[in-house]
């Protein structure tokens, strides 16, 4: 159903980036990323940023195309294979409006802990960091319900 693009960050990030709106316009800076098309048009994309390898923690934004239905559980996998298998982090962030409460419940679902940050995107507007660690994630139903990792770098 989707493809998954590697070795494309540039593009990848630009995308995301234009999709976000606090973001905007600027970018993640030196980054990595895995887009997901569909019919050869790129739908979504994520972002690993602000890494930090003695921490061992990684930023993860994503974002896609309004009811591209992106989201599936080869996307979730894809997503969080990168960090904890391939790169090795303990620790995944993301940073969420507070208001975006489709992605807060996946998030939850996914097993972060989510802590809200007041006025994290500026006066107006709360933000949450969503926390995932690697014991969180290898508990977690969507890890335990897949197939196992392909290994394929990004």
């Amino acid at each position: 159903m989707f493809d998954y693009i590697y070795h494309q960050d540039s593009g990848v990030a630009h995308f995301v980036a234009s999709l976000i709106p606090h973001m905007h316009g600027s970018g993640f800076g030196p980054c990595k990323a895995i887009g997901v098309a569909r019919d050869g048009r790129l739908v979504g994309g994520l972002v690993y940023h602000t890494w930090g390898p003695r921490q061992g923690l990684i930023e993860l934004s994503c974002a896609a195309l309004p009811r591209s239905g992106w989201m599936t559980r080869e996307t979730v996998r894809r997503a969080y294979e990168y960090p904890f298998d391939t790169v090795g982090v303990q620790q995944v962030t993301h940073h969420v409006r507070a208001d975006d409460a489709q992605a807060l419940r996946i998030l939850a679902g996914l097993g972060c802990m989510l802590i809200t940050i007041p006025r994290f995107f500026g006066r107006e507007h709360d933000g949450v960091m969503a926390l995932l660690t690697r014991e969180a994630w290898d508990a977690g139903k969507w890890s335990r319900k897949v197939k196992p990792a392909m290994k394929e770098a990004a």
